[in-house]
């Protein structure tokens, strides 16, 4: 009898077990269509921000590193200026091309991408 009780107390403790388990859904990050109008970004109150987070605060592209410097106060001027944008054919801007292939791991949201070639789409304003 204690065994037959031993069991179902061990049943019932892994059915218990088993059911605090769940499984996560991750949800793939789906590129949006590079074709589509490209949607207003604000250099200064995203873009300057998220290259600053993602690309200067990893120690990359400070003053005296890697080109283009990223640090909010000279970003805009060493990204234009520089020639990392191309204005006549966005997709084949520097600065896309590398966001989408060596550096796409320090930016690994494609909405975020996004944002970078909807800016230059828009002809990169300072705005």
């Amino acid at each position: 009898m204690k065994r037959i009780l031993l069991y179902i107390a061990l049943i019932v403790s892994i059915g218990i077990a088993m059911s605090g388990c769940y499984k996560d859904i991750i949800k793939p990050d789906l590129p949006k269509d590079p074709n589509a109008p490209p949607q207003q970004v604000s250099y200064a109150n995203e873009l300057k921000p998220l290259l600053a987070a993602s690309c200067a605060e990893v120690g990359c592209h400070v003053s005296g590193a890697h080109k283009p410097y990223l640090t909010p106060d000279v970003s805009y001027q060493q990204i234009v200026n520089g020639g990392f944008v191309n204005l006549a054919l966005p997709n084949q801007s520097i600065l896309i091309t590398m966001l989408n292939g060596d550096m796409s791991q320090y930016m690994p949201s494609a909405d975020n991408r996004q944002k970078v070639l909807d800016w230059i789409r828009n002809g990169a304003p300072n705005n």
